[in-house]
């Protein structure tokens, strides 16, 4: 078991990690989960004892890593694919390591054999794709046949079927009573593998909680209604009876309604009561994707503009891309991301209350608390 305890990392002014507490437990799959710069990479490099905490402290199995008698035989880490020699072959660079740690030699070829990179063990690495390199970089996390493995990324630059295998490979790990954490910017793949979830935002703890509780937690499911599109008083009286019945109900630029707080069955009594046809009405339940950003929005620390010259694009010759939209031709109306279901309302919370953590209030007497992280001070150890 991993387990952080007011973890705290800062650099000069920076602060990257601050008062960071969990415990990753066996058995499970834990998802590492934060927008970049949040201090994901710099609290897996403090769990393996790459960088040395400000505050606080974090042990595996008890120990601090640095404590751990042959280490490697115990914990497994991938965190940057690329950290090997580009003139040495993948068998050679693994036998390296093995004989580092005491690990026979036959071990070298059955994890060869585990990420399927038999056929080119004898090719130096440095021609190898990005997904080969991560292939290899697993590889060397799993082969002192650990007890507790970190992976950093571990699908980057793979196709599907290798995506499809790391999957199912995790879940193996866990199976086996292993301690897996995975750190991952990719949701559908978290939703899938992931039994439990800690999410930080800024260096702070924002989660830790299983993915149904989660999702659940920063989300809430509704109710997709729509009525024939040439009707508008059709959905303007549905609108209406769906809000004195309580729900609230919000249109989309489709034309359809997102009605929250009432059951199915409820709105399609409404509709019928208001003598209203309906062409839809359809659940949807948030997703991971959904209740994470949700979660993160106000904690990301990179965001994108509009284009200033945008419109100074040179415009292709009258002709050249087929007829112009608006001569006897509808444009048609793009659906706008970004919008989230809010999550269901704590109790002596406000509906309309943002869930934002509050820093640390001072002791009475002691010395006022630190300011609220300014974010990772580089981009390579602090993600």
């Amino acid at each position: 078991m991993i387990e952080a305890v007011g973890l705290t990392k800062r650099y000069g002014a920076k602060t990257a990690v601050y008062n960071l507490s969990f415990q990753v437990r066996p058995g499970l799959v834990t998802g590492f989960l934060g927008p970049n710069g949040a201090g994901k990479s710099t609290t897996m490099r403090m769990i393996l004892g790459l960088d040395q905490p400000s505050g606080g402290h974090v042990t595996i199995g008890g120990r601090p890593f640095k404590q751990l008698p042959n280490a490697p035989r115990q914990v497994g880490a991938l965190l940057d694919a690329k950290a090997v020699h580009g003139g040495r072959s993948a068998r050679n660079h693994l036998l390296s390591l093995a004989q580092l740690s005491g690990i026979p030699a036959r071990r070298v070829d059955e994890v060869l054999g585990v990420v399927g990179l038999q056929e080119v063990a004898k090719k130096r690495s440095k021609g190898f794709s990005l997904g080969m390199g991560q292939r290899l970089g697993i590889a060397a996390a799993l082969l002192g046949d650990p007890q507790v493995l970190l992976f950093d990324e571990p699908v980057n630059g793979l196709d599907p079927e290798g995506i499809l295998w790391v999957r199912n490979l995790m879940k193996q790990l866990a199976a086996e009573g292993r301690t897996v954490f995975v750190s991952s910017h990719l949701m559908s793949e978290m939703a899938l593998t992931a039994d439990h979830l800690i999410v930080i935002g800024r260096g702070q703890l924002l989660s830790d909680m299983s993915v149904k509780d989660f999702i659940s937690a920063n989300s809430a499911d509704f109710a997709r209604v729509r009525t024939p599109q040439t009707e508008a008083e059709q959905r303007e009286k549905l609108s209406a009876a769906l809000t004195e019945a309580g729900g609230q109900v919000m249109p989309e630029p489709d034309g359809a309604l997102r009605v929250t707080g009432l059951p199915l069955p409820r709105i399609s009594d409404l509709a019928h009561e208001a003598d209203v046809r309906l062409w839809e009405l359809s659940p949807h339940q948030a997703s991971l994707e959904e209740a994470y950003m949700r979660m993160t929005q106000g904690a990301v620390d990179y965001r994108s503009t509009a284009d200033q010259k945008a419109g100074l694009m040179q415009q292709p010759p009258m002709g050249a891309m087929g007829p112009v939209p608006g001569h006897g031709q509808q444009i048609p109306e793009v659906p706008q991301q970004g919008f989230y279901a809010p999550p269901p309302p704590q109790p002596g919370q406000h509906p309309d209350a943002q869930g934002t953590p509050a820093p640390p209030a001072a002791a009475p007497g002691g010395p006022a608390p630190a300011a609220p992280p300014a974010g990772p001070t580089t981009s390579e150890d602090a993600r």
